[in-house]
């Protein structure tokens, strides 16, 4: 028996409720009229007349329980550039980079140039032994001016009747390929001074006097540091919108905040299809030679594309079907659906069917219905 006086307890508790709600929580004034209890506690004085008929008419969002129109916060959506930043982490290398080694085997005799020397094309870096090739091209000289006797000899018994025209032909032979032979002798012996290709500066020296070396002999390396290229990849999505010139800025990874001014100048000629990544390089300056090459940079590049309504994040709702946002046309709420282009910090670009002149909503959205007539108040976002 003890069920009865709980049921009645909850019984006064609910009418107690019921009137408190009426009078203190206006959204619940549209429910109590829709189930005929609002009259009755107006018509009791539990709820003044003047609170009952602002119940009905749905408070400042309260809805179109009462048939009025709905009172809403909506803005004009700003049209807005699509931008599509890509990121990418890429190595460093010198605008002109090149390994030395010896064109021919010798002992180092001694080495000019040091690490972290500047240098220009032509200067020395190292001599190797070349008493042997000296030796050539004296051999070499002998050999041609011996030759070179034998042809004026010749040429001045030629009205003599006294030489053969085979004579004089064997005579210029020798004396033509005395030359050459003077002149491979003078190109081994330029050989054994190892110079600079190109300016830049000198890496580590990985030889020392008197070490003996060949072709394959890495001697140093000179790069040209004044600007970097860096290799890195972009997605194949961007791949049809990167151009030769495109600005791009890089970050030292090393050196966060740091960012410098660059743009693409080369660009592989297809997708690498493991990675479905394109190889790109891009250059910057280094005229305080401040980096150096093999670091390791984090580049970003900007593409712009068509412009697109931006809307304030609390406007965007969702669904069973997805994303949308309620719209104001011609004084009702209308319920586009929308496609999420990019979301920023302040706003989100999106692709809906927008018409001139219609306003998004972004405040007072729980109580719209498709159709229903909306009044736009002013608000911090209008």
């Amino acid at each position: 028996m003890r069920i009865i006086p709980q049921l009645l307890m909850v019984a006064a508790l609910a009418a107690a409720a019921v009137p408190l709600a009426a009078r203190f929580v206006p959204g619940s004034r549209p429910w109590l009229d829709g189930i005929g209890l609002l009259a009755p506690l107006v018509k009791a004085g539990l709820v003044p007349e003047a609170e009952a008929e602002g119940g009905q008419s749905g408070g400042q969002f309260g809805g179109a329980g009462g048939g009025g129109a709905t009172p809403v916060v909506a803005v004009e959506p700003v049209p807005t550039v699509l931008r599509d930043l890509v990121t990418a982490i890429g190595s460093a290398r010198g605008a002109t980079s090149v390994v030395l080694s010896p064109e021919v085997s010798g002992r180092v005799l001694r080495i000019v140039a040091a690490a972290g020397d500047a240098v220009a094309a032509g200067d020395l870096i190292l001599e190797l032994d070349a008493e042997a090739a000296e030796l050539a091209v004296e051999r070499a000289r002998l050999v041609l001016a011996d030759a070179q006797a034998t042809i004026d000899r010749l040429t001045r018994l030629t009205g003599s009747g006294a030489t053969t025209a085979l004579q004089t032909q064997e005579a210029e032979l020798a004396l033509r390929t005395a030359e050459l032979a003077l002149r491979a002798a003078e190109r081994d012996l330029a050989d054994h001074r190892l110079t600079a290709p190109v300016a830049g500066v000198v890496g580590l020296i990985g030889v020392q006097a008197g070490d003996l070396v060949s072709s394959s002999t890495v001697v140093t390396r000179i790069e040209d540091r004044s600007r970097l290229v860096i290799d890195f990849r972009v997605p194949e999505r961007v791949a049809a919108l990167v151009r030769p010139g495109n600005a791009v800025t890089a970050s030292p990874v090393s050196q966060p905040g740091h960012e410098i001014a660059g743009q693409i100048t080369a660009i592989d000629n297809r997708v690498d299809e493991t990675s479905r990544t394109l190889r790109v390089q891009a250059e910057i300056s280094n005229e305080d030679d401040a980096l150096r090459a093999g670091m390791a940079f984090r580049m970003a590049l900007e593409f712009t594309g068509a412009e697109y309504p931006a809307v304030d994040p609390l406007a965007i709702q969702w669904g069973g079907d997805g994303a949308f946002v309620w719209a104001v046309r011609a004084g009702k709420a209308l319920r586009l659906p929308i496609r999420i282009l990019q979301r920023n910090a302040d706003a989100v670009l999106v692709e809906v069917a927008l018409e001139p002149g219609d306003l998004v909503v972004t405040e007072g959205v729980q109580s719209l219905r498709p159709g229903a007539e909306v009044q736009v108040q002013p608000g911090p976002r209008s």
